[in-house]
């Protein structure tokens, strides 16, 4: 990039509450298109992934509401956040008691903007830049995956690689708006929140958003 991510982040979002999560700021774009062209101008790169760590999409956000009513899940626990996007889970799960959080994700503005957000909620998330799923599941105590399932190729990699983890005895929390991919009979619904979305990224302003456990995997314990 020509400018450094930093600069490109804050140029490109304003710091603002997050709607349903008002405790909780973000550093969150208007408009989608216009930010996704000047991402491919900036990268060089026509076919630069979409801005999604600009925006607070619905599962993340009914994640966060989740953790909010229910703070145990992760208070005094290790978690990590799957395609963390603009980081809003892990911050919830720190704001929740979270005893550490990380935030993984491949884009590099993604890992920018999870750093940038983490800060100014005075919270400390870890960002790392690479492709987790290609790896073995870290050693944490529940992962935390929101909107993962909009992609048919990377959901066929997400559900096995999360249920390895929970072979592994870590717990799983999915957040989703329904969307086609994602795996509903291997999962177990937990809440559901009406969440406050966009029109540029889902086809409705509010969205019926829902939390999920997995549901343990045939001939398991």
């Amino acid at each position: 990039m020509a400018a450094s991510p930093r600069a490109f982040v804050l140029r490109h979002t304003r710091l603002r509450p997050v709607p349903g999560l008002e405790e909780i700021r973000l550093h969150l774009a208007d408009e989608v298109l216009p930010l996704w062209h000047a991402v491919q101008v900036e990268t060089g790169d026509p076919d630069a992934a979409l801005p999604y760590w600009a925006f607070a999409w619905a599962g993340g956000l009914a994640i966060g509401r989740y953790l909010r009513d229910h703070p145990e899940v992760v208070a005094g626990r290790r978690v990590f956040d799957l395609a963390s996007g603009s980081g809003l889970c892990a911050i919830a799960a720190m704001r929740a008691g979270a005893r550490v959080a990380t935030g993984a994700d491949i884009d590099a503005l993604a890992v920018t903007a999870i750093a940038l957000n983490a800060r100014a909620n005075g919270r400390r998330v870890t960002s790392i830049r690479r492709d987790v799923l290609d790896e073995e599941p870290p050693d944490v105590d529940i992962i935390l995956a929101g909107d993962a399932w909009y992609e048919a190729g990377l959901a066929g990699r997400v559900l096995p690689w999360l249920q390895q983890a929970a072979s592994r005895g870590i717990e799983v929390i999915v957040g989703d708006p329904g969307r086609r991919y994602l795996p509903t009979d291997a999962l177990v619904e937990l809440a559901s929140y009406e969440v406050r979305t966009s029109t540029e990224l889902e086809d409705l302003e509010y969205k019926e958003a829902r939390v999920y456990a997995l549901r343990p995997v045939a001939g398991e314990a």
